[in-house]
């Protein structure tokens, strides 16, 4: 949670629709990934099995750059493989670093969704 808080962009708006108990219960779904050296806990993500979605893929901002996000987001990708996707989406703000991100990874635009983010596919 404290790395979600502290990024610069893609900011959660109402910290309230994402609380510890989401994370808890998200768990039983499916792991969550972090990224650790050092210095300590870097980043992490999740994929949703149930949909075949990128849950969550943030790195602290004093990583970025470091490739923990490239690196995360495989393990995220290779779950929902495991578990029958053959393509994964998510979305996100447009014109950020996280977008700029994504369309580097392979992932395809797929237009704006209802709450005005970038939605992208990418084949697994």
């Amino acid at each position: 949670m404290r790395i979600r808080a502290a990024v610069q962009e893609n900011r959660l708006r109402d910290p309230s629709r994402v609380p510890a108990s989401a994370y808890q219960a998200f768990l039983a779904v499916s792991p969550i990934w972090l990224f650790e050296d050092e210095g300590g806990i870097r980043g992490f993500a999740a994929a949703d099995p149930r949909d075949g979605s990128i849950w969550a893929l943030f790195t602290d901002p004093a990583a970025e750059g470091r490739g923990v996000g490239k690196a995360l987001l495989s393990y995220a990708l290779n779950d929902l493989k495991q578990a029958g996707w053959e393509q994964a989406h998510l979305s996100t703000d447009c014109g950020t670093r996280a977008d700029r991100f994504y369309r580097a990874q392979g992932w395809a635009p797929t237009g704006l969704t209802e709450g005005g983010e970038q939605g992208f596919v990418r084949a697994l």
